[in-house]
């Protein structure tokens, strides 16, 4: 596996990296690229990691390994773009956030083989199922994130730890990125109920709409008038017809946890 650059480990934020590192069955672009909408100068560069714990960390006596994070920049300072913000999450903390839609968590199972930095035969499989995490409570999730960043996007929401961004607000008089992420998550929340699938990166005509916004070129009102509609658009097909399940499969992947952990520890 892939080992972080020691000049970079001062920075460390949270969690055993190195042993997160070592143990990971997949890691991938989760940020701005995964979704082909980066813009040279302008983005970070984000990661998501799944590993198993060590045995000790599950069924000894060891302290419970959940999430591991790594920044290049201190934290709670925001990231510029060429930075690194990676996030580590043990097996079953992932596939929780997997199954109940996690926009972000949802990235690692359909981004392209290109995306794909490291990934283990346990990592194969679990993107091979990735239909059993989609449901009707990915939609309900991708639409609550849509929602927030809309809030932010319109200057009506708490504000949180996510912090402002003053200079494009200066130069756009709004803050573009918020707009980007809001008609972004609005356009995947759609294909999810439509299709149940989420395809990346966005396909084209999405694609150069949401980076349009990004740029600058379409206003905060008409952004938000798209978003307000295809949200609409999506709860009814969610009322009236989405091939979604309610639940995600959590039979399936409870039985791929279980003989993942299993077969990583050497136990069978």
């Amino acid at each position: 596996m892939t080992e972080l650059a020691d000049e970079a480990r001062p920075n460390v934020s949270y969690g055993d990296v190195d042993v997160a590192v070592r143990h990971q069955i997949l890691r991938t672009l989760v940020g701005s690229g995964v979704h082909g909408i980066a813009i040279e100068g302008f983005d970070d560069r984000d990661e998501m990691g799944v590993f198993i714990e060590p045995v000790e960390c599950v069924i000894g006596m060891a302290e419970p390994m959940d999430v591991a994070t790594y920044r290049t920049k201190p934290e709670g300072e925001r990231s510029e773009p060429g930075d690194l913000d990676l996030s580590l999450y043990s097996l079953r903390k992932y596939l929780r956030l997997a199954a109940v839609g996690n926009p972000t968590a949802q990235l690692p199972l359909w981004c392209p083989e290109e995306s794909v930095i490291e990934v283990t035969e346990a990592g194969e499989i679990l993107r091979g199922m990735r239909d059993a995490f989609m449901s009707q409570r990915a939609v309900h999730r991708f639409l609550g994130y849509m929602y927030a960043q809309h809030e932010r996007m319109m200057g009506r929401g708490k504000r949180n730890r996510v912090p402002d961004r003053p200079e494009l607000i200066e130069r756009y008089g709004w803050d573009v990125k918020f707009g980007s992420h809001a008609l972004r998550l609005a356009y995947q929340g759609y294909e999810i109920c439509l299709l149940g699938r989420l395809t990346l990166p966005l396909p084209e005509t999405p694609r150069e709409h949401v980076l349009a916004v990004k740029r600058g070129e379409i206003s905060q009102q008409d952004v938000s008038r798209v978003i307000v509609s295809l949200t609409q658009t999506t709860k009814q097909i969610l009322e009236n017809g989405t091939p979604l399940p309610e639940q995600p499969d959590w039979v399936r992947i409870g039985e791929f946890s279980v003989q993942a952990h299993v077969e990583h520890w050497g136990l069978r």
